[in-house]
C-alpha cells in the first residue's frame, strides 16, 4: 500500500482516458472521499453532480474542451446557503475553499483506486449551472474528468519539476 506522499507524488493530471466504464462501487468509494472532506465548521457545503451517459457527457463537452473522453465528470460545487460565513465580514465565506478541498480528496481517492483525474477550471460555470439544472444557490467550482487512463496517458513534462523546500518556505 502506498503512503500518502507516494500517492500524491504519483498522481498527475490525466488528459487521455480509456472508454472503460468505472465500476459503480469504485465510483462510490471515490465520492465517499468528498463526503468526508473537512469543511469550515463542518457545514459540508460541497455538492457533486455526477455526469455520465452520452447525453450528459455531450453537455459537459459544451461547457469545456477539457473532458479528455473521460467516462465520468464530477462537477464539484458548493451550496451558498450551507457554507460558513465570516462573522465580521459577510463577503468572506468558505464555499470555494470547501469545494476545493473536496475536489482534492476526489482526485487522491481516484488515484488510490487506480483511476486518473484532472482538475478542470477551464469551463463555463454559468453554462454548466444551466445545462445541469443546478439550483440557484449551488455554484460550480471545478470539473473533474475521471476514469481509467488510456494507454497513451502520461504526465506532462512539467510534472516532476518541483521547487526546493527552502524555496516554498517563508
Amino acid at each position: 500500500m502506498a503512503t500518502f506522499l507516494e500517492l500524491a507524488a504519483e498522481r498527475y493530471s490525466v488528459r487521455s482516458f480509456s472508454p472503460k466504464p468505472i465500476e459503480p462501487e469504485m465510483l462510490r468509494r471515490v465520492l465517499e472521499a468528498a463526503r468526508i472532506a473537512p469543511t469550515a465548521c463542518n457545514n459540508q457545503p460541497q455538492r457533486i453532480k455526477v455526469i455520465t451517459g452520452d447525453a450528459d457527457l455531450a453537455k459537459a463537452d459544451e461547457c469545456t474542451p477539457c473532458r479528455f473522453n473521460a467516462p465520468v465528470v464530477l462537477l464539484v460545487c458548493y451550496d451558498k446557503t450551507a457554507c460558513w460565513t465570516h462573522p465580521d465580514n459577510s463577503s468572506l465565506y468558505s464555499g470555494e475553499i470547501d469545494a476545493s478541498i473536496a475536489a482534492t480528496h476526489l482526485m487522491m481517492a481516484a488515484q488510490d483506486a487506480g483511476l486518473g483525474s484532472c482538475w478542470v477550471m477551464r469551463f463555463e460555470r454559468e453554462k454548466a449551472a444551466e445545462m445541469f439544472a443546478l439550483p440557484k444557490n449551488v455554484v460550480p467550482v471545478a470539473m473533474l474528468p475521471i476514469g481509467y487512463r488510456a494507454d497513451d496517458a502520461a504526465p506532462s513534462g512539467f510534472h516532476g519539476r518541483r521547487l526546493a523546500m527552502e524555496d516554498i518556505l517563508l
